[in-house]
């Protein structure tokens, strides 16, 4: 029995189901990102991930059911076919899509956690320390940021994923941060927080205790675009040869099928698979940044029904 009361005046209806988090774009995000970790997740259990390495399966195998080069065919022990290291395509996307997305997580963590701290702490207590950070986010907002990561992978002998997520977090804080600042600057004459101040609440407590729940839709989606920017950049270094080099990722193995020309000898599965692949995982963060800004803002929310 659906549980809802009448208004005042007896006009519309509240249903407690009625809320701005069960929203269609955000769901629909959501479940493209669930269904891509669940496959690289499950898929490890089912399928043989030693397969993702170096000379562990056939050479320049076809899709099964597909024709290749010089006429061989796909088998069904290679349903997405083979590269031209011996490597099973299966297998290189069940471990290097979790790979590519814990890149994007962990970097955009990273940044959020800055973010919060020095947003926080520039737009509440503001003075000499609001200028500082302003200075270091807006100078860090001007780096290019993609010249220097190149120039900083460059130098290095060995990546691996949580050095390669470190790299791009020095170039995701600023924007966490400016968000935060603006808001606890619009918030911090608020009501409830001259109340707290009032009540001798201290600076920390009214800033994580009292504001911080407050700007949850604006962190969550701050932190998504955050993740979206981590994984461009990561598969921007990585199809430039420059990610890491002992595990597969989705980047990596573009990489690969560039540097062996499978266009030119038309072995389109090499690249296609994982073009497609970040694709929908791209596709699903975006609906998911959609989706929460209609949670944050209630203009989109009516505009969008």
């Amino acid at each position: 029995m659906e549980r809802s009361v009448l208004k005042e005046g007896g006009m519309g209806r509240f249903n407690k189901w009625d809320t701005p988090w069960i929203n269609a774009k955000l769901l629909a995000g959501a479940g493209l990102i669930l269904v891509i970790l669940l496959m690289g997740l499950v898929g490890q259990i089912f399928w043989d991930t030693d397969l993702a390495y170096t000379g562990s399966a056939p050479l320049n195998l076809p899709p099964f059911g597909f024709e290749g080069l010089r006429g061989r065919t796909g088998v069904a022990e290679h349903p997405l076919g083979t590269e031209n290291s011996g490597r099973d395509m299966l297998a290189l996307i069940l471990v290097g899509a979790p790979n590519t997305f814990l890149i994007g997580i962990v970097a955009a963590s990273i940044g959020m956690a800055v973010g919060i701290v020095l947003g926080f702490s520039s737009g509440f207590i503001g003075g000499l320390l609001d200028d500082v950070v302003r200075l270091l986010a807006d100078i860090t907002i001007t780096i290019p940021a993609l010249m220097i990561l190149v120039v900083i992978n460059a130098l290095l002998r060995q990546i691996d994923i949580m050095t390669m997520a470190l790299l791009i977090a020095l170039f995701i804080w600023p924007s966490p941060t400016r968000l935060i600042r603006a808001q606890v600057l619009s918030m911090r004459e608020a009501g409830y927080v001259r109340m707290a101040r009032l009540s001798g609440a201290s600076n920390i407590a009214i800033m994580f205790r009292e504001m911080l729940p407050n700007l949850i839709p604006y962190l969550f989606a701050s932190f998504i675009a955050g993740t979206t920017g981590a994984i461009l950049a990561a598969v921007g270094l990585e199809t430039l040869g420059l990610g890491p080099q002992r595990v597969p990722t989705l980047g990596g193995t573009i990489y690969d099928a560039i540097n062996s020309a499978a266009l030119l000898r038309n072995m389109w599965w090499w690249w296609l698979a994982p073009t497609i692949l970040l694709a929908v995982m791209f596709i699903g963060l975006l609906l998911i940044n959609i989706g929460l800004d209609e949670v944050s803002n209630p203009r989109l929310r009516r505009a969008s029904r």
